[in-house]
């Protein structure tokens, strides 16, 4: 671990930056749009641009870094995600705001590519697992922390935009300065997503559901905190929603090494609709009369039992079982391919992800505003239901594999590229120049996998 640090630590300042900018841009924005009173629906739009902007910008950014080199392409993407967060208090039009999010997610998209790139060039097959942990460690913290910064500052006013700019433009520095040379970098292509899904269609399907869950549970979070108890609230309701993220990962990877993955997942997005339920428990503060009311509705008592600190119990619980799902969904399909596949499917299923995260701000702007704030928790119900209807739907179509045969569990953090996904995976073996990329050798969906492979 002190060896990957001391090599790379200035790589991973820049990284906690970049994420503790994006942590921090994400809630503001959605808070803010409340602060306009945008209207949930129009909400949902706006912080859905970010989703396809950085599904877009997975595509764009390698073809760009292939042209002008990473250097270039890096500086580029911190000038525009800088200038971006600028233009909201300058401008405030939903539409304006919709399409500086899409140009966003684009930058953030393109910025961890080419962190990624570099720490993939700096890593050796020792230090391989240390990068990835360190990733993981740097990333969930730097966009917790990110929520906390919400508190600094009123988001009516312009400080926080200034603060979110200066954090991006100073992440260059630290990645810049470190790197003498642009890291020699090839995308994978992308395995087609019909082929994937025939190979594991809960894998498939289970991580549009998963990009779906985070579109509703990180894009409105900020938005269903803030309408409940306000900006402070808001900070450590998001802080909470990723600690739990983080705290929650290692021990659920765990027992899907332990026990058939299915059930895993399955029982995982069930606890997920159980959580959400609890969210219920805590009613529309704009369908009651004061906070009064709402004390006197609430049926717990206690200094420490307060609905504010319970519904970030929510929060923290929820979190911490949503969060895993898409590594565990990653595994689950690498249980079906063998190393060389796992470079194409990669890239398709975080791009199936991307898809289904733009999906959810606006299921939950809309249904949020038909049934009132508790349509946040509504549409989150909705979404693990059917996850876990097709997840016991497959389990009768398929026979279990075995523990010995499943892939051995790598925590992956949702922002993460297909480059972080697969390259810093220290077990998955990259092909060969000039061989098959895209799973020619592809088996059947229904067949067991390669027991003689190694694990994923």
């Amino acid at each position: 671990m002190l060896t990957a640090l001391k090599v790379s630590w200035a790589l991973f300042l820049g990284l906690a930056l970049i994420m503790i900018g994006n942590g921090l841009g994400g809630s503001l924005v959605g808070v803010r749009t409340q602060v306009e009173d945008f209207g949930n629906t129009i909400t949902g739009l706006i912080m859905a641009g970010y989703f396809a902007g950085f599904l877009a910008g997975s595509v764009i950014v390698p073809r760009m870094m292939a042209r002008v080199g990473h250097v270039r392409v890096f500086g580029a993407l911190t000038a525009i995600a800088s200038l971006t967060i600028l233009i909201f208090p300058l401008w405030i039009d939903p539409y304006v705001w919709t399409a500086m999010r899409v140009l966003t997610g684009l930058s953030y998209a393109g910025l961890y590519i080419v962190v990624e790139s570099w720490l993939n060039e700096s890593s050796t097959n020792n230090t391989r697992g240390q990068m990835l942990a360190i990733y993981l460690v740097v990333s969930s913290l730097g966009v917790a922390g990110g929520q906390l910064m919400l508190n600094l500052y009123d988001p009516a006013n312009f400080e926080l935009f200034t603060i979110v700019s200066v954090l991006v433009s100073g992440a260059a520095i630290p990645v810049l300065i470190s790197a003498a040379r642009g890291p020699e970098f090839e995308a994978p292509e992308s395995m087609g997503p019909m082929k994937l899904f025939r190979v594991s269609p809960l894998g498939t399907v289970g991580m549009v559901l998963v990009g779906v869950t985070a579109g509703i549970g990180i894009g409105m979070g900020p938005a269903y905190a803030f309408k409940m108890f306000g900006t402070g609230f808001a900070s450590l309701f998001m802080s909470a929603y990723f600690i739990g993220g983080f705290l929650f990962t290692w021990p659920i990877g765990r027992m899907s090494d332990l026990f058939d993955r299915r059930k895993v997942i399955v029982f995982t997005a069930g606890l997920c609709a159980v959580a959400a339920v609890a969210g219920l428990l805590f009613p529309d503060p704009d369908a009651l009369d004061s906070l009064q009311t709402y004390q006197r509705y609430y049926p717990f008592e206690g200094a420490l039992l307060t609905p504010q600190n319970l519904l970030l119990l929510v929060a923290l619980v929820f979190g911490g079982l949503s969060l895993p799902l898409y590594s565990l969904c990653i595994a689950h399909t690498n249980d079906y391919l063998t190393p060389k596949q796992m470079v194409g499917a990669s890239s398709t299923l975080i791009m199936a992800n991307g898809v289904g995260a733009m999906i959810g701000p606006n299921i939950a702007g809309i249904t949020m505003d038909g049934v009132g704030t508790p349509g946040y928790f509504w549409a989150l119900i909705a979404v693990n239901i059917v996850f876990v209807l097709f997840g016991i739907y497959r389990m009768f179509r398929r026979p279990s594999l075995s523990s010995e045969d499943q892939a051995a569990f790598v925590p992956v953090d949702s922002r993460m590229s297909a480059v972080a996904a697969v390259a810093l995976n220290p077990e998955t073996e990259w092909p060969e120049p000039g061989s098959s990329k895209d799973g020619d050798e592809q088996t059947d969906g229904a067949d067991a996998p390669d027991k003689d492979r190694d694990p994923a």
